[in-house]
């Protein structure tokens, strides 16, 4: 799938910014020109050579912060993504195996999930818990795990009801067996699109929370607080805010392109393997009609 994806100019374009991306978040704190916690005198200065971006209201560099911050807000996204993957594919897929007592209750916490206030609940748990981005991300990756639940399930149903399926039940195949043989290769591409959506939603959540000082504990930069803070001085630095802005646009925007492109590889592959089950299939009944002397 992945040199499929690569094959569109969407799926290169993707995984190109999200590379950049990926990369900020390994390196940003090393390549930070300067000390993202140190204050200075020089109170939202100019950018300058040896400001690139300028300082906040603190005299702190403003890059370096960027930069620094590129971390937590990469892997807070990330966090909340495979949080959601784990809590909602695993109980959607089995719920269509372990009977009709485990269907109904993961069918009905999923909809006491989606029926919660994300914000408030975030709130409440995290004053709980303590403000720290784990906790947020981990109660975040909770409550977005139903769009995963029914991705999962919706696919599960649609193979569990397949007469090869079926087939494989009566001769006396093992729950293990089928998932491996049959599955994955099913449920795994519509899970992966919606994998790309929720770190591209991540990336939102996690930016929606630290801009109001939500998981994060200062003076940790973060892009949220980043532009949260920038928002305080427009009349001072009216571009400010561009910059983190910038980078949680382009890198959602990314996240759905790569989406997008999964989705058009994964509907081609299923066509596809469609198209030369149904070519099987025509040869089996021209051999089967064909009279054994009529070729010459």
């Amino acid at each position: 799938m992945i040199r499929r994806v690569l094959a569109l100019t969407s799926g290169r374009i993707a995984v190109a910014v999200l590379a950049v991306i990926a990369l900020l978040a390994a390196l940003g704190p090393l390549l930070a020109p300067q000390n993202p916690l140190a204050t200075s005198v020089r109170t939202l200065a100019d950018p300058s050579a040896a400001h690139w971006l300028g300082t906040d209201y603190l005299g702190r560099d403003t890059f370096s912060r960027l930069l620094d911050g590129s971390r937590v807000s990469v892997l807070g996204s990330l966090e909340v993504a495979l949080t959601a993957l784990v809590v909602g594919a695993v109980p959607g897929i089995l719920s269509v195996h372990l009977g009709r007592a485990f269907e109904w209750v993961t069918l009905r916490l999923t909809d006491t999930l989606v029926a919660l206030p994300f914000l408030l609940f975030a709130v409440a748990v995290i004053a709980l818990l303590g403000n720290g981005i784990t906790q947020a991300m981990l109660v975040t990756g909770v409550l977005v795990s139903p769009l995963f639940y029914r991705v999962a399930r919706a696919a599960t149903l649609a193979v569990a009801r397949s007469p090869y399926v079926e087939a494989a039940i009566v001769s006396g195949a093992s729950l293990g067996w089928i998932v491996r043989r049959h599955l994955w290769a099913k449920v795994l591409p519509p899970l992966a699109v919606a994998l790309a959506q929720t770190i591209g939603t991540g990336f939102v959540i996690v930016s929606s929370l630290t801009f109001l000082g939500i998981g994060v504990q200062p003076p940790e930069p973060t892009w949220g607080g980043l532009l949260a803070s920038d928002l305080g001085y427009l009349a001072h630095q009216p571009w400010a805010p561009a910059a983190p802005a910038l980078l949680i646009m382009v890198t959602v925007w990314a996240c759905n392109l790569l989406a997008d492109a999964v989705r058009d590889v994964s509907g081609e592959a299923g066509r596809a393997l469609v198209d030369r089950r149904r070519a099987r299939v025509h040869r089996t009944d021209q051999a089967v009609t064909t009279p054994a002397g009529g070729a010459r």
